[in-house]
């Protein structure tokens, strides 16, 4: 089979739509026949080259007088040595396992290069990497509400919840949809999957520590939201003391570009003390974590496993789609955007809740009377 070339306007087509943000991913690859993958390789190197072209309009940086060149070139040579002795050490595992370690959405190598590196073909990753079924879909949109009213419920559970419902899965298909979907049963376990090994982790600084007021400690997470055709994720970050949602946003695909979209439009309203995340690779990135260092704000990750650690974004999670997204059921983009609006809208500012003393969120996180002095601060572990 010939294999399929596509123009550059044909590209930048297809990744100006996946930017507009108006289409899942899968509808975006339906229209113009290509596979769902490319729709987001694409997308990423829209975003990168977007990046590169403004730093371009500036002028070439001379290179400095002192530098030294030749130690340049002498460190890409030993790079270059270390590269090949790794790939003919990687290229002796069977190709099976060398297909599970493909990481289509890699902030920083593409599938092209990723193959290359592999030993493998990329047209045959196209090949296996087949577009979700309406049923997967189906069984996809069960798990979610399966999830968020079990959260412990593991793999093993959860096939034998779909198997009850009629579906006929096996464990292996349900553990890959789970990963797919962000899903880890909430209790201490091996991992299923790895953050970026390049990045680096930071301890959980909660333990034990009473919060006191607005600003004192936020947290964020990402979670799917299932619509007509295909998916998308919601990200949002959430004061602990007011539970106030100060930001969210909607991405077609999972990458970090939009969890630094929303981190920038929660720091409009402050400084929190200490901010808190999972071990995402989103949120374990360096341009991520490098933001909230500039900002002056200390870093919390959950444990590995450990969803409770993060449990008002949990609850949160909890609200959101039983209070809205179940109901309304989504069919478009579109429709999640605008419905997400309006619930956040409520849940800020009309939604009373028993811990605020039946306040609203907004109402407590406007009342900053109870801000942490620097001293306050040093008490912390």
């Amino acid at each position: 089979m010939q294999r399929k070339v596509f123009g550059a306007e044909f590209k930048a087509k297809v990744a100006l739509e996946a930017l507009a943000g108006r289409k899942t991913v899968n509808e975006i690859a339906g229209a113009y026949e290509v596979h769902p993958h490319q729709v987001a390789t694409w997308k990423r190197e829209a975003q990168d080259g977007l990046k590169v072209l403004f730093e371009r309009r500036r002028g070439r940086r001379r290179v400095e007088d002192g530098a030294d060149a030749d130690a340049l070139y002498g460190q890409i040579g030993r790079l270059q040595v270390q590269v090949e002795w790794l790939k003919k050490k990687v290229r002796t595992e069977p190709a099976a396992v060398r297909w599970r370690w493909i990481e289509p959405n890699h902030p920083a190598l593409s599938l092209a290069v990723q193959c290359q590196l592999l030993g493998l073909s990329r047209s045959t990753w196209y090949e296996r990497a087949s577009e979700p079924s309406p049923l997967n879909g189906e069984r996809m949109r069960r798990l979610d509400e399966e999830y968020t009213a079990h959260p412990f419920y593991g793999s093993r559970r959860m096939t034998a919840v779909l198997r009850r419902a009629g579906y006929a899965v096996n464990r292996k298909r349900v553990l890959r949809l789970m990963r797919q979907m962000g899903l880890a049963a909430i209790y201490p376990k091996p991992a299923l999957s790895r953050p970026d090994p390049d990045h680096r982790l930071y301890p959980y600084l909660l333990r034990g520590v009473t919060v006191t007021g607005p600003d004192h400690v936020w947290s964020t997470d990402i979670t799917y939201i299932r619509l007509l055709r295909g998916f998308v994720y919601l990200a949002a970050i959430l004061d602990w003391h007011s539970r106030k949602v100060l930001a969210w946003r909607l991405s077609n695909t999972l990458e970090t570009r939009f969890c630094l979209d929303c981190l920038d439009e929660a720091l409009r309203w402050g400084r929190p003390l200490i901010f808190n995340s999972d071990q995402g690779a989103q949120f374990t990135s360096t341009v991520f974590t490098s933001c909230l260092a500039q900002a002056g704000i200390r870093i919390s990750m959950d444990g590995r496993g450990r969803a409770h650690d993060n449990i008002f974004v949990e609850r949160l999670w909890r609200s959101v789609k039983y209070e809205e997204v179940y109901p309304n059921g989504y069919d478009t983009l579109d429709e999640a955007y605008h419905g997400l609006h309006r619930y956040f809208e409520f849940y800020n500012h009309q939604r009373p809740q028993q811990a605020l003393d039946y306040r609203t969120p907004a109402e407590v996180y406007a009342d900053r009377a109870i801000i942490l002095s620097p001293r306050d601060a040093e008490v912390l572990p």
